[in-house]
């Protein structure tokens, strides 16, 4: 067995169905309103492994493991994890968490966080490194009860998930049986888990991890959410990672060996949009439109270079030591497409040819179903390119290549590209501003100049925006054209003869941009 955390391993025991009256299958019953002492006797071997994993006393372990286990097990008691893939049984939920948070609890004894700390720093940040590992490992599939499930009674009664814990519910409303229901095609929103996270854990655990620091809860909740912390190395997240690759990869191999046929993982797709995620932030040749890259962003969409991006990927897998990974380009590309993180074409193909600038032949590439896949805050995408998928004369998809008989190109359409923390207020007035440059000659207010989009104020507050709003809102993402402005960044350009105070949108974030060649760049300045 491979370790994924750097220590020796202790399988946790496997369970069969569970207590007597759980039903066979959480797909085609009802499932009793066990008491939560009674969901949590099956695993007393797994709890008692993990004490000696924990190593305090039986006071303090209680207090640390067993208030937030009960916790947990009070939110999902006897919840599947999957409707008919790793963990489905009822009790799923419940077993998945235990054993993920069992082995990332080993694998901290094998890692030194805040190495860079003095030793009496890291003797208090140490224990909660530990509990929080063990939290963020017990709900690295939280966020399914929010998404995908739903809970009702023989009545009809649908459980409040986003209230009160499952087994709260049931107590309150005395039900003895609850059914359940799978929702097909809901979007998978790993930070649901963060929100679900209040109504399980004792209400000082969070205070106690944050006591004398600001790391330890950051990285927890990082790691429950997906979202990636740029810029730190999240050891926390690493061990659940791999904990949970390997105990889904066990039990999809067991299940396996049960019924004759091997079952790919329905995980499969987060890990390798996690991986890329990865790869943006940490290998230049995933820079998006730079030369040579892997990312292609254009107005057709975003476009993964394939296989070269899967090899990337591999290699990422491999340092990482996550088992059951795919490991063929095929392969990743099934998981992603079944995820619905890939988007074929029309006609069913996988891949899309696509021609980056500069290229003489289309390449093959995978394309992503939305660019917040790839980019999630404080990461933007860049601006995007200009089309990179054609049509040929004959219709069909291919080569950026204009034909001979083609009429010459006019400037292009502008719009906005602005990143996606931009005030809601704001960028629906530069939508606005930057739309009317597409029409009629003369009637927008907005002008190019060299270094971007010159936008007067007036234009703004006509739209409900007042200057200190929009100049703090487009500064917060750096949207404006560095000038010769001091501390407030406002630009004055003549207007029909007129000085007009306003601000340069910088030219990256408007798709399309082409500098008049005629405009001193220190004109007006």
């Amino acid at each position: 067995m491979s370790n994924p955390a750097g220590a020796t391993q202790t399988s946790p025991p496997t369970h069969g169905a569970g207590p007597a009256n759980w039903t066979p299958s959480a797909r085609g019953g009802d499932i009793a309103a066990l008491p939560v002492d009674q969901i949590l006797a099956p695993h007393g071997e797994l709890l008692d492994r993990i004490r000696i994993c924990y190593g305090v006393d039986p006071p303090s372990f209680e207090r640390d493991i067993l208030a937030v286990v009960r916790g947990y097990a009070a939110y999902v008691h006897l919840l599947p994890a999957t409707a008919n893939n790793y963990f489905s049984d009822p009790g799923g939920l419940l077993q998945l968490g235990l054993e993920v948070a069992f082995f990332a609890l080993q694998g901290t004894d094998a890692h030194i966080f805040s190495g860079r700390a003095t030793i009496s720093a890291r003797r208090h940040l140490e224990p909660r490194w530990r509990l929080a590992t063990f939290i963020a490992g017990m709900c690295c599939e939280l966020h399914c009860t929010l998404n995908q499930l739903t809970v009702s009674d023989p009545a009809g009664q649908r459980w409040p998930s986003c209230i009160t814990p499952l087994a709260r519910w049931l107590g309150d409303a005395r039900i003895e049986r609850y059914q359940l229901g799978w929702q097909p095609g809901a979007p998978s929103c790993r930070a649901a888990g963060v929100f679900a996270l209040r109504l399980m854990l004792p209400p000082d655990v969070l205070q106690h991890l944050a006591d004398g620091n600001a790391v330890v809860v950051p990285h927890l909740l990082s790691s429950i959410s997906g979202m990636p912390l740029y810029g730190q190395h999240n050891v926390l997240d690493e061990l659940v990672r791999r904990s949970a690759a390997l105990v889904i990869d066990r039990h999809l191999r067991a299940r396996a060996v049960r019924s004759g046929s091997p079952t790919p993982g329905q995980h499969l797709g987060q890990y390798l949009v996690d991986a890329m995620r990865r790869l943006v932030a940490s290998n230049a040749a995933w820079t998006a439109n730079a030369e040579r890259s892997r990312v292609w962003y254009a107005s057709d969409g975003l476009f993964i270079v394939w296989p070269g991006a899967a090899h990337d990927i591999r290699k990422l897998f491999d340092t990482d030591q996550m088992p059951g990974m795919p490991r063929e380009p095929q392969a990743m590309l099934d998981a992603l497409l079944i995820a619905g993180a890939a988007q074929p074409q029309d006609d069913g193909t996988s891949l899309w040819p696509v021609t980056p600038p500069g290229a003489k032949t289309p390449v093959e590439a995978m394309k992503l179903s939305s660019p917040a896949i790839l980019y999630v805050p404080p990461v933007e995408p860049p601006a995007p390119l200009g089309s990179l998928l054609h049509l040929s004369v004959e219709g069909h998809t291919g080569p950026n290549v204009r034909p001979a008989e083609a009429a010459p190109a006019s400037i292009p359409a502008l719009s906005l590209a602005a990143p996606m923390r931009l005030d809601v207020a704001v960028r629906k007035a530069l939508d606005d501003i930057v739309a009317e440059l597409n029409g009629r000659a003369g009637a927008a207010a907005a002008r190019r100049v060299p270094t971007g989009l010159f936008v007067p104020l007036a234009e703004l507050q006509a739209r409900g925006i007042q200057t200190p709003h929009a100049i703090r809102a487009l500064s917060d993402v750096r949207m404006l054209a560095p000038g010769d402005f001091a501390a407030i960044p406002m630009a004055h350009r003549d207007v029909d003869g007129a000085p007009v105070p306003g601000v340069i949108i910088a030219a990256r974030h408007v798709s399309g941009f082409i500098a008049p060649e005629d405009i001193d760049p220190h004109e007006g300045s």
